[in-house]
């Protein structure tokens, strides 16, 4: 059953890729596509930020790598979409060659989803306002926060050091992954390609 706002019920926020159509999985591939282009010129950008500032400065921008799945499930409000999308998104990645290798792809992916997937079933996918994106954005970095450092050798660092990354990277996912995802999606919700899907249907009282 589906609402007259184009939001899930209760029923359809049981975890199925079933409720996917064919329009959600070109819009979570094409998302992965240009998340794919965008990592290959964050990644050098990223290495340039490293060694002029380590990890802190780095951290600024780690936002703008997790938006492309938070934007799906903005977009489509089904369950699975993030999960999805950043599987997706993890393996064209890989194809195109990560500068960090494919386990920091696959492993930033399955952090980022499994944060995001069951926030937004606690929320039953309705709940799209400007609080639960910002805490959203900024739940989703702390569990990727922790694979990373062991991964990269962050750990090394001292604990002030590490504390004070890990503020600039929630302040990074709670501005440019959950604020800007809901700008962007506000912004294009009354276009006509996102007309099938829960956000076109919602721009329209439907």
């Amino acid at each position: 059953m589906r609402m007259g706002n184009g939001t899930t019920t209760m029923n359809e926020s049981r975890f199925s890729l079933r409720s996917l159509t064919l329009a959600d999985w070109v819009l979570m591939a094409l998302l992965a596509a240009a998340n794919g282009v965008m990592t290959t010129g964050l990644s050098w950008v990223n290495k340039l930020l490293h060694s002029v500032g380590g990890p802190m400065l780095t951290s600024t921008i780690v936002g703008l790598y997790m938006i492309y799945g938070l934007l799906a499930i903005y977009v489509i409000r089904k369950p699975g979409a993030a999960l999805v999308t950043y599987s997706l998104g993890a393996c064209v990645q890989i194809l195109m060659g990560s500068a960090y290798g494919a386990w920091s792809c696959i492993a930033a992916a399955l952090c980022y989803a499994v944060v995001i997937e069951p926030l937004f079933y606690v929320f039953r996918y309705r709940q799209y306002n400007w609080f639960t994106m910002l805490f959203v954005g900024t739940a989703a970095v702390p569990l990727w926060f922790v694979v990373s450092a062991f991964m990269f050798g962050y750990i090394h660092y001292e604990m002030w050091v590490l504390i004070a990354t890990l503020i600039i990277r929630c302040i990074s996912g709670m501005l440019l992954c959950g604020a800007l995802t809901k700008m962007i999606g506000d912004r294009i919700a009354s276009t006509r390609a996102m007309r099938p899907f829960a956000l076109g249907r919602e721009s329209r009282g439907q």
